[in-house]
């Protein structure tokens, strides 16, 4: 052992110390072990796998902007999984409030009427780019100034109302269409 770096002594310097708990995991290493399980379990909650993708994403995203204070729960699983579980829900109600709005039914409500009408709804939305749709839900259904949708858009003002005007424009025709 001719340098010192060969010495056993220059050795045990080297290697870390050896505590016997590991710390939290890092966000890429919890990302990792639950992304599959959860696009899993969303996927088959919102039978589409678009939508799954998205819920997925959004409560990572909770999770990650929240991870110092995550990271050092008992479960963290818990939280990411009760995130998406709150996304999900809330996509639910704000889709039932976008129908409710659409279609006012007289009297009392006609519930085949009402699934219809969604199946047409998510069908016309459909058929909207990704950024008409999501202009024509942060302004008609969620009641966003344009100057407010600009921002989660990272558009300006101008763009949303033009996305706007052409998504309401895409829906006229696909209800004039359906009907």
């Amino acid at each position: 052992m001719s340098a010192m770096g060969d010495s056993p002594q220059a050795l045990a310097l080297d290697d870390p110390p050896e505590t016997g708990v590991a710390g939290p995991p890092t966000f890429e290493e919890f990302f990792e072990r639950e992304r599959t399980r959860l696009y899993g379990a969303l996927a088959l909650l919102t039978r589409n796998r678009h939508e799954a993708e998205e819920l997925m994403q959004d409560a990572f995203l909770r999770v990650l902007e929240r991870w110092e204070r995550v990271s050092a729960m008992e479960d963290p699983s818990g939280y990411l999984y009760r995130a998406a579980m709150n996304l999900f829900r809330s996509r639910r109600r704000r889709a039932a409030v976008a129908v409710r709005r659409a279609v006012r039914p007289g009297g009392r409500p006609d519930e085949l009427a009402r699934v219809e009408g969604t199946d047409a709804a998510v069908r016309a939305l459909a058929r909207l780019s990704p950024r008409q749709r999501a202009a024509v839900v942060l302004v008609d259904v969620l009641g966003f100034t344009s100057e407010e949708a600009a921002e989660p858009l990272r558009v300006k003002a101008s763009t949303v109302r033009v996305l706007l005007a052409r998504g309401r424009a895409g829906l006229r025709k696909e209800w004039t269409d359906h009907e």
